[in-house]
């Protein structure tokens, strides 16, 4: 509970200090929401001229968008300091984290907050919202718990997916996390259905990178279609790219070699 709270006031004095400068948090704020308007606009002006794509309806694919943008959401909001971490270990920042009482990782995610994650998590919750109304869901006990369980593991999985990628960066010691960014932008392949892509970008998305597990399979599970049953093990391959991630980042820290001053 303690790492918890310290966590907590770490992200709230960035969070202040964002604050400081209003116009600059809604202008922020006000581009995100734009962002995901743009995108359902995109996504309309394709369905309105097909009606479904590889047999996914609109809103089902809307719902795969509001996943992502959820998961990008709380990444940005709670761990947004993971994308510094190539400028922190290029100027020898880590120096004064390894001498704290705290776990190196959690100062490296809480370093900075990304206000635009509190627009994500609000346009992609009113996104799935929508999608959900108009899915026509059959809704079970069951099927709340696992759907709660499989989107807090597709979270969990876009966050360990970002804290692997920029931990490269202990080996490639350039001050931009480039090949996190380039990770990222694959990623974007996730906001549709994946059986529309080729058996390599699907092996591709669904077990080297499985950004699927944030959208694709998680939606096939709570819509009991398709491959409904891998979307049971979202929790799995959670844990997996957690322990992966992390074991990452520990190899990486250990050759760290700090800046020399």
């Amino acid at each position: 509970m303690r790492t918890i709270r310290l966590y907590v006031r770490l992200l709230g004095a960035h969070l202040r200090s964002l604050l400081e400068y209003e116009s600059d948090f809604w202008i922020m704020m006000v581009g995100t929401v734009i962002m995901q308007v743009v995108n359902v606009v995109f996504l309309a002006a394709i369905f309105a001229k097909v009606p479904h794509i590889n047999g996914w309806s609109f809103w089902a694919v809307v719902a795969m968008f509001a996943l992502v943008a959820i998961a990008e959401g709380v990444g940005s909001l709670f761990f947004e300091g993971m994308w510094n971490l190539a400028w922190q270990i290029n100027q020898g920042d880590l120096d004064y984290m390894m001498v704290r009482p705290y776990p190196i990782v959690l100062q490296v995610s809480s370093m900075q907050i990304g206000v635009n994650g509190i627009s994500n998590i609000v346009t992609g919750g009113l996104m799935l919202g929508f999608a959900i109304a108009h899915l026509g869901i059959d809704w079970t006990v069951g099927r709340i718990a696992g759907g709660v369980i499989v989107l807090l593991s597709a979270i969990a999985v876009k966050v360990a997916i970002n804290l692997a990628t920029n931990s490269v960066s202990f080996w490639m010691q350039s001050p931009s996390p480039l090949f996190a960014f380039a990770v990222h932008q694959v990623g974007d392949l996730a906001r549709f259905p994946l059986s529309i892509y080729p058996l390599a970008l699907k092996a591709a998305l669904g077990f080297a990178l499985p950004f699927a597990f944030v959208s694709f399979f998680p939606v096939t599970f709570v819509l009991d279609t398709g491959d409904a049953w891998v979307g049971l093990l979202t929790p799995v391959v959670a844990a997996y790219c957690l322990a992966v991630a992390w074991f990452i980042f520990s190899r990486g820290l250990r050759r760290y070699e700090s800046a020399g001053n």
